[in-house]
């Protein structure tokens, strides 16, 4: 009775877990579940966003192409710069921010409407102005085919490429650029060595997303995404059999973090994101997922071993209790040790690096 203590047990799985937890946190990782910390492990496919999780997330406007006669650059920029005000997309941000630096004054707009993903449309002086993607013009009737030597060109230099109609006419696009995070390339190299295929999910054109993702060093793109195709896309790794991870920092990414086996939230993004994810970089650096991959197979390794000695012990030693080889006070040390054994090796994890 003694010796069959099933202490080691109990201890073997929930002492891993808290110390794995614990310098998680040290290191900058704040895991929410255990289940979560179990699945890091066992994932085969990682998904990466790029905008503010593989990028800065702060692009900024490189070109302005007029594409109307008689309008300048600056005309072009501050009608956008006009109706991007009410935008919270990071893109619109970097034309608002374009324009305060050239100290152009900014226009009144009404009704102002967004299409999440794809653009925004308001009216300046009773007339309809709309900026956003190549689609989303298109998808107003804006014939788009007179700019297709400058949209090429801006997308061959791994530009973001958005355009600026009026009233149905094309005026101008903008070449905007966003760089990416210090640590990106030595994250996705490091997920590489761990055996992981990495993608990229990205409401940006085909070209624009693969000249980033030949600067990142990532398996595969998926581009021109609307919001919801990003949980679209997980499903269908996720339906081909493979273990899935989604790492994501903005609202649009939620769904998608959601769905994943495992979402990873960048701390510097949204609420919403974090909320949706039972991981975060609270750092906000892509470095952090890497680690905790690793962090995760160590401690299921560690577990393991954990319950191997708890079971070992007891096949053990049990018959030799029962057949009279142990006296109770022999027994006691045993079990004891059993424990200590258990703790001391979880407590291995608050050395990991």
């Amino acid at each position: 009775l003694v010796i069959a203590c099933p202490c080691a047990m109990g201890l073997a799985t929930p002492t891993a877990v808290m110390a794995g937890t614990g310098r998680g946190a040290e290191l900058g990782i704040l895991v929410k579940t255990s289940e979560s910390l179990e699945i890091a492990g066992q994932i085969d496919t990682i998904i990466l966003d790029k905008t503010g999780t593989l990028t800065r997330g702060q692009p900024a406007v490189t070109e302005v192409v007029p594409l109307a006669e008689g309008w300048s650059e600056e005309q072009v920029l501050a009608l956008a710069a006009s109706v991007e005000a009410g935008s919270e997309h990071p893109l619109g941000e970097a034309i608002t921010a374009a324009a305060k630096a050239r100290a152009l004054s900014l226009r009144n707009v009404d009704r102002f409407r967004s299409s999440s993903g794809k653009g925004v449309s308001a009216e300046v002086d009773g007339k309809k102005v709309s900026v956003g993607s190549r689609r989303y013009l298109e998808g107003l009737q804006v014939d788009t085919s007179s700019a297709e030597s400058a949209i090429a060109e801006l997308e061959n230099q791994a530009r973001t490429v958005v355009m600026l109609a009026l009233e149905g006419e094309l005026l101008g696009a903008f070449g905007i650029m966003d760089t990416l995070k210090e640590n990106s390339v030595s994250a996705v190299a490091e997920l590489h060595r761990l055996g992981l295929k990495v993608a990229m999910l990205t409401g940006d054109n085909a070209k624009t997303a693969q000249a980033v993702a030949n600067q990142a060093g990532i398996d595969e793109v998926f581009a021109d995404l609307l919001p919801k195709d990003k949980t679209g896309q997980v499903q269908a790794l996720q339906a081909a059999g493979h273990k899935v991870a989604m790492v994501g920092d903005g609202i649009n990414d939620a769904p998608a973090l959601a769905q994943a086996d495992v979402g990873i939230a960048i701390g510097t993004g949204t609420d919403v994101a974090i909320a949706a994810a039972p991981i975060v970089s609270i750092s906000g650096d892509l470095q952090a997922v890497p680690l905790a991959v690793r962090l995760s197979r160590k401690t299921l390794r560690t577990i393991k071993q954990n319950l191997f000695w708890a079971f070992f012990y007891n096949v053990i030693l049990i018959p030799a209790a029962a057949a009279g080889f142990l006296n109770p006070m022999l027994a006691a040390g045993a079990m004891s040790f059993s424990s200590i054994f258990v703790i001391t090796n979880s407590l291995r994890l608050k050395r990991f690096k």
